[in-house]
């Protein structure tokens, strides 16, 4: 493997620009590096800085709640989202302090989301959302540097100390966490092994439509908790599912979902295992264009009534720009691309693949290996 080194994240010239005129929130699942990422803005670039503050710390839970901001330039914010009232507290923060002071709000949680007991912030802050590493992120090149991150996962500390032991601590230690900690705080569930049971079992059901009637029997608790706990993990960034693409022309699923892991590398299977890195990088993809361009930006994967299906396709402003098959090895064109090429307005479709061979059999078909494709789709 080569030695691949941290430098700075993908957003942070975005969030230097947004400083300069409103807050910015940064949402992001547990340990992703948010808390690294805003300490980068403050000088020294450490958590012993006074001008940072986390709710999780009694003392500064205490000055927060006080209204004592420290003197500086910045001033940043870590899971205020876990008290009752924060948009409130943020709100009078900045509306007092707006012209001397920048803030910059961070949570494991979807801080658009968690915004009850408070005023609204409309129109006073940037929401950007932070990823996992991904391949053009680390401007990995070599397929041996794509699998050792499909097996350790996107987020910096099991991705860069490549130890199995390290990793299988650091997964435990996680789904812990956001079970006992973020659920507790957060949501008013009192069957937090049921939680852990349902996290634990979506781990072998991605790549294909997600029957939450077969899950919540599994589980053996009724439709609507299945969801509820489904939803739940997707506003703590555990899963996110993605919807069908119903394009006009064909007898497509319209109710089906896929769901998928913000970390892959805890998903059983390999082929599901590369399929969820690819949607992770497609998310990460359109998440970057809605929170720092404006886009208005969709994925979905395609499937009819026949099972035909291509894994994912990309909209812009509700029109497909591209879609994309997955196949762990070299292999020939899959037919479902011919059969929705000609049957869809999709302007380009992708095959790719952990080989080292690219073609083009025809015009807006491609086939190629994954870190080619990363380069050719302008992926963050």
């Amino acid at each position: 493997m080569t030695v691949l080194k941290a430098k700075k994240r993908y957003l942070t010239d975005t969030v230097s620009d947004f400083l300069e005129k409103k807050m910015v929130f940064i949402g992001g699942p547990r340990q992703v590096g948010k808390t690294t990422l805003c300490l980068r803005f403050l000088d020294p670039p450490k958590e012993s800085n006074p001008n940072y503050l986390n709710w999780d710390d009694l003392t500064d839970r205490k000055t927060l709640r006080d209204g004592m901001l420290p003197i500086g330039p910045l001033v940043v914010l870590d899971e205020i989202h876990k008290f009752k009232n924060w948009r409130s507290l943020v709100k009078g923060f900045y509306d007092k302090k707006k012209d001397v002071q920048k803030f910059l709000v961070t949570g494991s949680a979807r801080l658009d989301y968690y915004r009850r007991g408070g005023d609204s912030l409309l129109g006073r802050y940037r929401y950007l959302r932070l990823h996992p590493l991904s391949v053009s992120e680390l401007s990995i090149s070599s397929i041996d540097d794509v699998r050792s991150l499909i097996r350790f996962g996107g987020f910096p500390e099991p991705f860069f100390s490549s130890s199995e032991r390290d990793w299988k601590l650091w997964t435990r230690e996680r789904l812990y966490r956001i079970i006992r900690d973020d659920v507790r705080d957060l949501e008013l569930v009192r069957d937090l092994s049921g939680i852990e049971m349902l996290a634990e079992a979506l781990s072998d059901r991605i790549g294909s439509p997600l029957s939450v009637n077969n899950l919540a029997q599994d589980l053996q608790v009724n439709f609507r908790t299945a969801e509820s706990w489904i939803s739940i993990l997707e506003r703590l960034y555990f899963c996110f599912r993605i919807p069908p693409y119903g394009a006009p022309k064909i007898k497509a699923v319209k109710k089906e979902q896929k769901l998928y892991l913000w970390d892959w590398s805890t998903v059983n299977g390999d082929g599901a295992k590369f399929e969820n890195l690819v949607a992770s990088h497609l998310l990460k993809f359109c998440h970057f264009r809605e929170d720092a361009h404006g886009d208005k930006m969709e994925l979905r994967f395609l499937r009819d009534i026949e099972k035909r299906e291509i894994d994912f396709v990309v909209l812009r402003d509700k029109k497909p720009i591209f879609a994309v098959e997955c196949k762990t090895g070299e292999k020939q064109l899959s037919p479902a691309i011919k059969y929705f090429k000609e049957r869809t307005s999709i302007p380009m479709f992708y095959q790719v693949h952990l080989g080292r061979k690219s073609s083009e059999p025809e015009g807006g078909l491609r086939i190629l290996p994954f870190t080619e494709f990363c380069r050719e789709a302008d992926l963050v």
